[in-house]
């Protein structure tokens, strides 16, 4: 047992026994992975220490040499939280390192730790422990987002304005169903991001490198120290596959499409020609060159980040098509694909809580707005729909030949189109009456509006829980 655990050269690397001579510095740069792997530091340890444990119920430590292994990895542990640890010529990856520096505070029982475990285990394990928390931290970001765009549309939802399709202004609408549209869009994000963390919290350990571990290892052991809710079925998948990094990968991809949206509707409506919204100061800056200009540059970087998330999911994709099956070194790729995708959508949902928080709602600009828009209506009045629909198109063309908006046009040129328009029609032109005829479920009435919001606070507080 000794010769197994011990199988790594000290000093050199863990593989290095088969071979002769020093590695080209330039392959050394060149397939170190140390200055972004890091980032797995205290999953390492956690993994390495519930392995240590399963390594004394299997007998191939002693109690006493548990002990060290724990302790020594405590210290490690230690180093790392307060920035004390130190990274030497050598370590090419975050497991190597801790190896190594293991073996400084306790001497040779530290190659003892290895035994039975490869590499590939341990990196996919580290992996899908460091993604286990990274998904938490994003569903509370998302959670936080939400949260805020279904209390501005609570405090918001007697302001009307007009709503778009096809970038034309379509129906008025309350400036809440729109908030709300978002907001159920990222709501399945996180429902989504609740499906995927099931499928990352699967265990990998104790697979080996290919064919599974030969030294009775108690994986169930490892399961439940590690809290993961499953064991992998089959180490040569268990080591081989990135399919729960490139499920992150694209429901960061759909996530982010789903705020570039966003993003793009608030730049049009902050521009001069809506001038629906403001953003405040601490999302917006300048122009070097003209002074009088406020750009959302917050929203515009936003919307640029969802390209940025696209590419590292297509280009992920692209390095696994090919691969034969188990592990092969051009996985090495996916920390990075993971790291900055994490790193871009949890920015991106915190600038995009501000901006939603801190933005200003110009009402008088979006009542003005109503007020000029030729929106079409379906005037019913004891005819079929399709003739109303047609007599309302006629309607609309009438007022844009004479000029005017749609509801100056009197009652005597509404005849004109057909004698069946009465007195009442007046009521058309009352947008808040408009929009109260959409209380189906769903629609932006009033009531409608609040049963939206009171399902998105029952979901929020569940999820939250």
């Amino acid at each position: 047992l000794t010769v197994i655990g011990c199988l790594a050269l000290w000093g050199t690397k863990l593989w290095g026994g088969r071979f002769v001579g020093d590695t080209d510095p330039i392959m050394e740069k060149f397939n170190a992975s140390i200055t972004y792997d890091r980032r797995l530091w205290a999953a390492d340890v956690r993994g390495s220490q519930a392995y240590a444990k399963a390594l004394q119920t299997a007998g191939l430590v002693t109690g006493d040499e548990m002990k060290r292994l724990l302790g020594g990895l405590d210290t490690v542990y230690e180093e790392w939280s307060s920035g004390h640890f130190q990274i030497k010529a050598g370590d090419e990856d975050v497991h190597t390192a801790n190896e190594r520096r293991l073996k400084e505070l306790i001497g040779e029982v530290a190659g003892k730790l290895h035994t039975g475990r490869s590499r590939n285990d341990q990196v996919v394990t580290d992996m899908r422990l460091w993604l286990r928390d990274a998904i938490n931290t994003l569903k509370g970001n998302s959670l936080q987002l939400i949260s805020t765009m279904v209390d501005r549309a609570a405090a918001e939802i007697d302001i009307l304005f007009p709503g778009y399709t096809h970038m034309q202004r379509a129906q008025p609408i309350r400036w809440s169903h729109w908030i709300l549209s978002h907001a159920v869009a990222l709501r399945r994000d996180v429902e989504k991001l609740d499906e995927t963390l099931r499928r990352v919290n699967v265990l990998p350990l104790g697979s080996g490198a290919i064919a599974g571990n030969p030294l009775a290892i108690d994986r169930e052991l490892l399961r439940k120290e590690l809290d993961f809710d499953t064991i992998s079925i089959n180490s040569m998948d268990a080591t081989g596959q990135r399919d729960f990094v490139v499920e992150f990968l694209f429901w960061a991809s759909m996530c982010l499409t789903h705020l570039s949206k966003m993003a793009e509707d608030l730049i049009l409506y902050s521009t001069k020609e809506f001038s629906f919204i403001q953003l405040s100061d601490a999302y917006s800056t300048g122009s070097s060159l003209m002074p009088q200009k406020k750009n959302a540059d917050s929203l515009e970087l936003i919307r640029s980040k969802a390209g940025r998330v696209f590419g590292r999911c297509a280009g992920f994709l692209m390095i696994l098509k090919g691969l034969p099956s188990t592990y092969n070194k051009d996985l090495q790729e996916d920390k990075e694909a993971m790291f900055d995708t994490y790193d871009t959508v949890d920015a991106v949902l915190q600038v995009a809580t501000g901006v939603v928080s801190t933005l200003q709602v110009c009402t008088e600009n979006m009542s003005l707005s109503l007020a000029l828009s030729p929106i079409s209506f379906i005037y019913v009045c004891q005819m079929p729909f399709r003739e109303a629909h047609s007599c309302s198109g006629k309607v609309v063309f009438l007022a844009e030949s004479k000029n005017i908006p749609l509801n100056q046009i009197t009652l005597e040129h509404l005849q004109t189109v057909s004698p069946l328009f009465d007195a009442d029609v007046s009521s058309v032109w009352d947008y808040g009456s408009s929009v109260e005829q959409y209380s189906a479920p769903g629609g932006t009435a009033r009531s409608s509006i609040n049963a939206q919001i009171e399902n998105m606070r029952a979901w929020l507080k569940t999820h939250k829980q």
